[in-house]
């Protein structure tokens, strides 16, 4: 897929780490100038004690055969959104061909086995602000400058594409809300040139997941141990894959409104992971629940 997204311009939202950085490498691997956006950059982390910063992802994507482009950016204050959309405009002579939201910042806030009356009410509400609200500011403000051009491909990051419950109210509240919104968008968008879709990952092997199983990218598979779900994972490159595969796909728009997964896409793009495995997140957990 070398240089097929050469001349592209991109936005992914929450690009500081796992699926996001995931994604931008991948876009910046096509070819495509990236714009990395999140609230942590070098000096100043704002998700706890994660080290990722903005700056190493838009490295890597230069690193990686793209332009990498860090800019900070708060994606529930839409003043600094649309401070944001005005620069790309300006830089890129109003061009934007891929918006990614990936936004979401509410693992501190998802408490796993309490039932929803017992939750904590503020918490549950700011997740919906973080990874629901700055969704739909940034698609405001990002979305015009496709409309402009009459081109576009906006892909809202969730976890799962069916409706199965998903353990925690809040949590499934916000990752089947943004499956909504890329329908919604789909349906208004559909006589303007421009896609919405969503796209998940399976288990997602990302920085904070490979900390907490104290593993490393190199000896992941020490972790199966612990959870035999494990040897499923998936790297944020391969749903980074998927996204690139779909932004480079002449008929993408038949696929607008659509809920899809890494495994899928894979099925009809035969792209695959970093180490060349090719994880099918549903076969695997159908296999393991038969065992």
């Amino acid at each position: 897929m070398s240089n097929v997204l050469e001349g592209k311009v991109a936005v992914v939202a929450g690009a500081t780490r796992g699926a996001g950085r995931g994604i931008a490498r991948e876009l910046g691997a096509a070819g495509a100038t990236v714009y990395c956006t999140g609230r942590s950059v070098t000096g100043s982390p704002a998700t706890g004690s994660r080290p990722e910063t903005i700056q190493e992802t838009a490295a890597l994507v230069t690193e990686d055969g793209g332009e990498g482009i860090a800019v900070q950016v708060d994606h529930t204050v839409p003043e600094q959104v649309e401070r944001l959309f005005d620069r790309v405009a300006e830089e890129q002579d109003g061009r934007l061909d891929i918006l990614v939201n990936d936004v979401w910042g509410g693992d501190e806030l998802t408490s796993w086995g309490t039932p929803f009356w017992e939750l904590d009410l503020d918490q549950g509400l700011l997740m919906q602000q973080r990874a629901v609200h700055s969704h739909i500011i940034t698609s405001r403000h990002g979305v015009p400058l496709m409309v402009a051009r009459g081109s576009g491909l906006v892909i809202e990051i969730t976890d799962g594409y069916k409706p199965d419950y998903r353990g925690n109210l809040f949590y499934d509240l916000a990752k089947s809300s943004v499956i909504r919104l890329a329908l919604a968008m789909s349906h208004e968008l559909r006589d303007r040139g421009v896609t919405a879709l969503a796209i998940t990952p399976g288990f997602l092997r990302s920085e904070a997941m490979l900390d907490g199983f104290g593993v490393t990218e190199e000896n992941w598979r020490d972790g199966v141990a612990r959870d035999k779900y494990f040897g499923g994972s998936e790297t944020p490159h391969y749903v980074g894959r998927a996204v690139a595969a779909v932004a480079a796909d002449p008929a993408v728009a038949e696929m607008s409104g659509k809920a899809l997964s890494s495994w899928h896409l894979m099925e009809k793009y035969g792209f695959t992971d970093l180490d060349g495995r090719q994880p099918h997140w549903e076969n695997l957990m159908a296999d393991l629940n038969r065992a």
